[in-house]
């Protein structure tokens, strides 16, 4: 068979897995803390006809090697951290980040820790901080951030993280401080739904070696600012998810070309006999 025939296949599950990554991207355009993806293509191992020569003492120069590549695979499908723009909600429990570092939150006493830049969270019929599936949100250091409705008339969530509580008789006392972490490597997490992420050994966090115990958002390693009454929205760009959607889709339709042409030419090799 054609080599040709086998580089369009390979080229239309490029391009199959980019729109798919495309179309995910679009779907999470306004989801909270949504991180875009994005495809990136390398070739195929070439197969080789002649290999390269150098130079001889008779004055005869080299050659180049003489390859014919077999199209072309998905690299890598990376996710993207730069900051999606701020949406001011005005209500004290969503908070957003200002530079690296993601929230925390534990599913539980014996769950799983999991990562997030989503800070549309809100309070259970205890107090506590939770995010929307209901994981509890960690303070610095660990544990759960409990603001008692019987204990404190309001509270407040300042750019350092400190959850201020104001009791019934005026005085003001800090309740915890927000627990954040950070990772060398944000793409080596893992996405897991709800707006979460897994850690992984390639994430690299900056915890010496223990990614599980948050620290203060004003740590040297973090050195965030937490905006309460805001939210971060997704970091997708319409305009460049719909550039992207045209150039994979003519570059499906000129694979699929590529296919049709050469069973063209099959047919007419099936037809040289007749």
């Amino acid at each position: 068979m054609l080599r040709s025939m086998y580089s369009g296949i390979s080229g239309l599950r490029g391009f199959q897995t980019k729109l798919d990554v495309i179309g995910n991207n679009i779907a999470n355009v306004n989801t909270v803390g949504f991180k875009k993806g994005r495809v990136m293509f390398q070739d195929i191992l070439s197969q080789n006809i002649q290999g390269a020569s150098a130079p001889s003492d008779g004055g005869k120069g080299g050659t180049n090697p003489t390859q014919i590549g077999l199209g072309s695979k998905i690299g890598s499908i990376d996710t993207v951290f730069n900051a999606g723009s701020p949406m001011t909600t005005n209500l004290p429990t969503d908070l957003s980040i200002e530079g690296d570092g993601f929230f925390v939150v534990k599913d539980g006493d014996d769950g799983l820790t999991y990562f997030t830049r989503a800070g549309n969270f809100t309070r259970d019929s205890n107090g506590t901080l939770v995010n929307p599936q209901g994981m509890v949100v960690q303070a610095a250091g660990g544990g759960a951030i409990t603001i008692s409705r019987d204990a404190y008339t309001s509270y407040s969530i300042g750019q350092d993280g400190k959850v201020i509580g104001v009791t019934p008789d005026g005085t003001q006392e800090e309740i915890a401080t927000l627990g954040m972490m950070s990772f060398n490597n944000p793409g080596g997490l893992k996405k897991v739904g709800n707006s979460l992420y897994e850690y992984t050994l390639n994430a690299g966090d900056v915890n010496g070696g223990d990614p599980y115990t948050p620290l203060e958002p004003t740590d040297a390693n973090i050195k965030a600012n937490i905006i309460a009454g805001q939210l971060e929205m997704s970091n997708v760009d319409l305009s460049e998810e719909f550039t992207e959607m045209i150039v994979a889709q003519r570059g499906f339709q000129a694979n699929s070309r590529i296919i049709t042409t050469s069973d063209t030419v099959l047919e007419e090799l099936v037809n040289l006999k007749r």
